[in-house]
């Protein structure tokens, strides 16, 4: 059996040598995937996640390294990044080959949409969704913020412009009544930084989008800081326009000194991969994540009690690859 998988990859591999070139989401240009090896050579995947201090990281990390020692003929690397966007751009444009990253930004870059307009990249396809990731806003002990509709005129965080992060922060407060970012006072800083200075009383608060609990967050509630909910009616908002937001809680005690449920919105984590990987690497990538996130789940709260039941839902659409199709279909996931 295993002699024979690794035939077909070699087979495979020596395919995508004449795989022709993918239009990306961040360029107008066409563009080749990186993993192209000759056959017999050893599958590369390079796995950008999101900042060294995010959870996203370190998910990224524990999958590319079960993939390394797991999947025969391929070598699984994780990479810090900008996050999502960044992600898409460098799948899209064959600086990488999987990535993972929320569920709406994967179907822009798919259709061409807000930030990846006039750059499609219709050959994106899906390996499955994953956790919930929720927004996590944070408010200092004096801010006064206590709604999201607190935050106008603030002195807020909310990451680099053109993220993930900062999109998220734009969708809430515009869908709140403010003009974003005119009405607050924005500062475009990592999680990390943004702790800092919500300790040292530096900024009101900051938008954080990421698994909880997150370093950032714990960091910022030590020294007394807190965390705003989103309520039922901008949550209505919110849905009426982009469908894929769902409620989530973060539940009394994820973070130091949080002695009560805080209910937020949260989109679903979509790892997506170049539409040009062959189909039985991508079933192997595939097969081999399931049989081991029980494992890598005592290790990542993120990746805890997730199941394949569950990959094929709240994925905005966007189609599986095929190799992963045939897994999900094997396991009755899938008819």
């Amino acid at each position: 059996m295993m002699k024979n998988w690794k035939k077909v990859l070699a087979v495979s591999m020596a395919a995508m040598v004449m795989a022709g070139a993918f239009a990306g989401c961040g360029d107008d240009k066409k563009a080749e995937s990186s993993a192209k090896p000759a056959a017999g050579q050893t599958l590369k995947i390079n796995f950008p996640t999101a900042g060294a201090s995010g959870a996203l990281y370190a998910v990224g990390a524990a999958i590319t390294n079960m993939w390394s020692n797991n999947v025969p003929g391929v070598q699984a690397a994780s990479q810090a990044s900008a996050g999502g966007i960044e992600n898409l751009n460098m799948v899209s444009d064959g600086e990488a080959q999987v990535s993972i990253a929320i569920a709406s930004n994967v179907y822009q870059c798919y259709k061409g949409l807000d930030t990846f307009k006039d750059h499609a990249y219709p050959d994106l396809k899906v390996i499955g969704g994953l956790y919930l990731n929720p927004n996590q806003v944070v408010a200092s002990a004096n801010s006064g913020i206590e709604n999201i509709q607190d935050i106008k005129g603030k002195h807020f965080a909310v990451a680099s412009a053109g993220s993930s992060v900062y999109n998220e922060a734009e969708a809430h407060l515009t869908a709140a009544g403010m003009k974003f970012p005119d009405d607050i006072k924005a500062e475009y800083i990592t999680f990390g930084d943004a702790a800092d200075m919500i300790q040292n009383g530096s900024i009101d608060g900051a938008w954080i989008m990421s698994g909880a609990p997150a370093s950032a967050v714990t960091q910022a509630l030590t020294s007394g800081a807190h965390l705003v909910p989103i309520d039922d009616t901008l949550m209505d908002t919110l849905k009426a326009k982009y469908p894929w937001y769902t409620k989530y809680t973060i539940k009394a005690g994820t973070y130091p000194n949080q002695d009560k449920d805080v209910q937020t919105s949260a989109i679903k984590m979509v790892m997506f991969c170049r539409g040009d990987l062959p189909e039985d690497v991508v079933y192997q990538l595939t097969k081999t994540l399931w049989e081991h996130m029980d494992e890598m789940g005592q290790s990542q709260k993120n990746l805890k009690g997730l199941t394949a039941e569950n990959a094929v839902k709240d994925i905005a659409g966007v189609p599986l690859h095929p190799g992963a199709e045939k897994y999900y279909k094997e396991i009755g996931v899938l008819k």
